[in-house]
């Protein structure tokens, strides 16, 4: 797990807890919140599953030009 995958699954967790918090309270601007940050999360953890893929395609490759 890379940084941008760890740090938008907290950001997701944490969009979640503060969402929850705006319902239960009924803080309307809490919730909507707390949707942009999941969804912030959600788009960095993309981010970080792009850039592992990317660094496996380069290990792969580099393998197969050193045999």
């Amino acid at each position: 797990m890379n940084k941008d995958q760890a740090n938008g699954a907290l950001k997701n967790i944490g969009g979640k807890v503060q969402q929850e918090i705006g319902k239960v309270t009924g803080n309307k601007q809490q919730q909507v919140d707390g949707l942009k940050n999941q969804v912030e999360g959600k788009a960095q953890v993309v981010v970080g599953d792009v850039k592992a893929a990317i660094k496996d395609v380069q290990k792969s490759v580099s393998k197969a030009f050193k045999k």
